[in-house]
């Protein structure tokens, strides 16, 4: 009787031992199922805020504001003006930016989104770069005339490039004057010289032309006339695209100035090198160069690199902006605290 009592209080222990470590696990359960039956749902945790987030930011749109945009949904563009378009790919609808006021929702085919529209640029036609590069050239005959600030500039054979600075206030553009032969040219001598009969006929054709091509030399001012030249209205400018190595002129790089990259070369258009680019950070990024040519920055891939070494990710659309009479390099990125596009302004 006495083994029986033992074995029952035991068991009993057991039990209540069993019950205590459940009482946790079944006190949440009861909770979680309370919480369903009423409607209450845990809300998720924000995503942290980028690295790239500054501390006073200018709000470019608020994305659950009245416009309930998901930003996973946008396309985003900047003007040179600063303009900023969204497109919101769920809708097809379009909102423009400017000064921190919001205008739209606008269709594709208003004339508002149509400014922001880029010519194709694998186009090599002469009516595509003319198209480009509205107002400035223009066709003057069967030659390409440049007018800027009220004055002209040639006419010339071809225009192989047109920069303008971001204020549109500077140009400069490569150029040649004359060409001894032009497409249409070379398309009547082939012909003709298929049609020929003999190979007398052909030797008269081919002298012809020759004399045709040294004609229009001396015409055009000799053979420095078919070389490329410099033509722009900065000031002092040196640059000779004869002399100097495979490179380009960039209107965008620097704020209200034109300049000339090469490789691993900035240099202005009086031939000094202004920076010398580390070939670890340039990869096909875009480049930016701060006022007092003593700093760059590389945007590749949401990531903004300095050439002090310093770096800022997950952030897009950098571009260079004045504001009360300083130069800063703008970029933009999205918080999920606020869920809106931000905006910081670096000094640069």
């Amino acid at each position: 009787m006495k083994k029986s009592i033992l074995l029952l209080l035991a068991i009993f222990l057991v039990f209540v031992n069993t019950i205590n470590a459940q009482g946790g696990l079944l006190k949440k359960v009861t909770n979680s199922m309370t919480d369903e039956l009423l409607g209450r749902k845990e809300k998720p945790k924000p995503e942290p805020e980028p690295t790239c987030a500054c501390s006073n930011p200018d709000v470019i749109m608020d994305m659950g504001g009245k416009y309930k945009i998901d930003y996973k949904e946008v396309n985003i563009s900047v003007k040179d003006d600063g303009r900023i378009l969204i497109q919101d790919r769920l809708t097809s609808k379009y909102y423009i930016i400017q000064g921190g006021v919001t205008k739209g929702p606008y269709s594709n085919d208003d004339p508002n989104v149509a400014e922001f529209e880029t010519v194709d640029k694998s186009d090599n036609s002469i009516e595509s770069f003319i198209l480009r590069n509205k107002p400035y050239i223009s066709k003057s005959g069967e030659k390409l005339l440049i007018t800027f600030d009220g004055k002209q500039y040639g006419p010339y054979a071809q225009i192989t490039s047109f920069t303008l600075s971001k204020t549109r206030e500077k140009f400069a553009a490569t150029v040649i004057e004359t060409i001894v032969t032009s497409e249409e040219d070379g398309k009547k001598m082939e012909a003709a010289m298929k049609n020929a009969k003999t190979d007398q006929e052909r030797m008269d054709l081919a002298m012809q032309y020759a004399q045709m091509m040294q004609q229009k030399m001396v015409e055009g001012g000799g053979p420095g006339a078919m070389l490329p030249k410099l033509v722009t209205n900065i000031q002092n400018a040196t640059y000779d695209p004869t002399q100097s190595v495979a490179g380009v002129l960039n209107g965008n790089i620097k704020y209200d100035d034109i300049l000339f990259v090469a490789y691993d070369k900035i240099k202005d258009l009086q031939g000094k090198t202004l920076l010398t680019l580390k070939p670890e950070i340039i990869g096909g990024g875009q480049l930016f160069v701060n006022t007092d040519n003593t700093k760059y920055a590389v945007y590749d891939y949401g990531k903004l690199s300095f050439s002090d070494k310093t770096s800022l990710t997950d952030l897009f659309s950098p571009y260079l902006v004045k504001d009360a009479g300083k130069i800063y390099l703008a970029y933009m990125y999205y918080s999920p605290k606020k869920n809106s596009i931000l905006q910081c302004k670096v000094p640069f």
